[in-house]
């Protein structure tokens, strides 16, 4: 069995309508083409920068992910909608603000809802500091959404530094994952490919990481680079920087091949990891 994926490398805007109707187009450009399912980048309907998350998020039952849900339903694809902040109003009056994902079946049905467990607070020498610590909570659970094709891991850019997450959600019966991730001008050139790389051979599965695009203009420079890794460590699919559509296919044939010559989850030692 195998499925079509596609990956919309996009570039957001300061007016959420305009990153609306850019992912919606792209969506839209992906399932006229045999897409089964389609990924969005991370925080794709705002700025990336601290200071505007509280500003454009939304809560579950706001205007992006009710349109994200229209468009699955209308499209009867799976929709993996990236990421985007999201407003938690506790009953205490507080106010909370996650980097969320949500994903949709092709009925429009909310099937998963992952919050970055793992948040990025980093001052690298010569290179770039960034705390999302500053105005977002992290997120507590590992989040597999169940498809027609196989489970499916979702996880958020940093996320993806934690090989255990990984593991965890493979001994689940995951079989790929999605990652929704912007790295930067630093991260992106020396750790982007090997990270995704190593999460997909370690583990034996498919590894979609999508990025936004590039925008020279823009407050964080994304590395872009979004990409599908196979079981065996190796691109299917890879774009550069700029805005586009990456398509890839995720055969379950192969991976259960892969799995059967080189049985690195059976040879396991627990019993040692302790």
């Amino acid at each position: 069995m195998n499925f079509k994926i596609a990956l919309c490398q996009m570039k957001g805007s300061f007016d959420k309508k305009e990153s609306l109707a850019k992912a919606e187009s792209m969506i839209r450009e992906a399932a006229s083409k045999g897409a089964d399912v389609i990924a969005l980048p991370e925080m794709w309907n705002c700025p990336y920068a601290t200071q505007y998350f509280k500003e454009y998020a939304e809560e579950e039952s706001g205007e992006t992910v009710h349109f994200m849900s229209s468009l699955s339903k209308e499209l009867k694809v799976y929709l993996v909608a990236g990421s985007i902040p999201e407003l938690e109003r506790l009953k205490n009056g507080e106010e909370r603000v996650y980097n969320t994902n949500f994903s949709f079946d092709k009925s429009g049905a909310l099937i998963g809802k992952h919050r970055k467990a793992h948040l990025f607070d980093i001052d690298v020498k010569g290179g770039i500091r960034f705390k999302e610590s500053d105005i977002l909570t992290s997120g507590r659970e590992v989040t597999i959404i169940d498809t027609e094709y196989c489970k499916i891991g979702i996880a958020i850019c940093y996320d993806v530094r934690f090989p255990e997450l990984f593991r965890k959600m493979t001994l689940s019966g995951v079989k790929a994952v999605i990652l929704p991730a912007a790295f930067n001008m630093t991260t992106g050139p020396a750790h982007w490919e090997i990270t995704m790389r190593a999460r997909a051979l370690d583990n034996q599965i498919y590894f979609a990481a999508v990025s936004p695009a590039r925008d020279q203009q823009a407050p964080y420079q994304a590395y872009g680079n979004s990409c599908l890794v196979n079981p065996w460590g190796e691109f299917c699919a890879k774009a550069d920087s700029r805005e586009t559509i990456v398509y890839g296919t995720v055969d379950l044939d192969y991976l259960d091949e892969i799995r059967e010559q080189l049985p690195l989850l059976k040879h396991r030692k627990p019993e040692l990891y302790d």
